[in-house]
């Protein structure tokens, strides 16, 4: 990732590696990590049972919220791109029992189509079809 892509927000993939040791307090055994996209001083972890939100805080950033949202309860979501004077794109996720979406900003690039491919696989990948 370059420097000027972080401080302008653009979401940029992640070595899984990297993040694996920062993580290895909140995984559970045998969780496996499959992309990581850092935005700014954030992070959007998905591994293969959940999508993990971190949120570092202050201004060393040593101090980190993890937000955890099991695929099963993402209900939906949606990404808006930016236009021709638009500078940033959102993606919302919407989750079951909360009434308001859990959105992420993103500066004007691509990067947040990879997020949105990652969080479509991993999705429709852990959608239980024996529910219904």
């Amino acid at each position: 990732m370059g420097i000027l892509s972080g401080l302008l927000g653009n979401a940029s993939e992640v070595d899984v590696e990297k993040v694996e040791d920062n993580l290895e307090k909140i995984l559970i055994e045998d969780e496996k990590l499959v992309r990581a996209f850092k935005v700014l001083r954030d992070l959007m972890v998905f591994t293969d049972l959940r999508l993990i939100l971190v949120d570092k805080q202050g201004m060393t950033g040593k101090k980190m919220e993890y937000h955890t949202i099991p695929y099963e309860s993402i209900r939906h979501f949606s990404v808006e791109s930016t236009g021709h004077f638009d500078m940033e794109a959102e993606l919302k996720i919407w989750t079951a029992g909360a009434s308001e979406p859990i959105i992420r900003n993103f500066k004007k690039g691509e990067h947040i189509f990879s997020v949105q491919r990652t969080l479509a696989e991993m999705k429709l990948k852990n959608y239980d079809l024996n529910r219904f």
